[in-house]
């Protein structure tokens, strides 16, 4: 993983994503502002903590964690949420559980100019495609 660290990745495409938001309570004005925005993503690691951000026009999200353990965290949709981040390989796996109970995986697999993030709840699946930024 260390080999993405720092690098900026930004939206290139997006499927799915207004089914996967309507599946989570998002209201219309904000999944229309979420469909309209290109976030640019980029994750870091300090010792044990790392780093994930998403800016847009829309809203600027820092995620700060450690492998492993649970934390409160906010989505950029305003959902408080428990997230547990992992590492497999070149995958950086979260798990989300809303105050609802309602469960969201989030995968987002790094590759050599990518990063494919696989959202899933419920029965929905959104793959948003973000490619490096020269």
């Amino acid at each position: 993983m260390e080999a993405f660290y720092g690098k900026k990745y930004k939206l290139n495409t997006s499927e799915n994503f207004d089914e996967f938001m309507k599946a989570l309570g998002v209201g219309l004005v904000t999944r229309k502002m979420g469909n309209a925005v290109s976030p640019v993503v980029e994750l870091k690691q300090d010792g044990d903590e790392y780093t994930l951000t998403s800016n847009s026009t829309f809203k600027n999200v820092t995620t700060k964690f450690k492998l492993g353990e649970q934390m409160d965290d906010e989505t950029p949709d305003g959902r408080k949420v428990k997230s547990t981040f992992t590492i497999s390989g070149s995958t950086l796996h979260e798990d989300q559980v809303g105050a609802d109970g309602k469960t969201t995986t989030i995968d987002r697999i790094f590759s050599g100019d990518e990063i494919k993030m696989v959202c899933k709840v419920d029965d929905i699946t959104c793959t948003r495609i973000y490619k490096l930024q020269a």
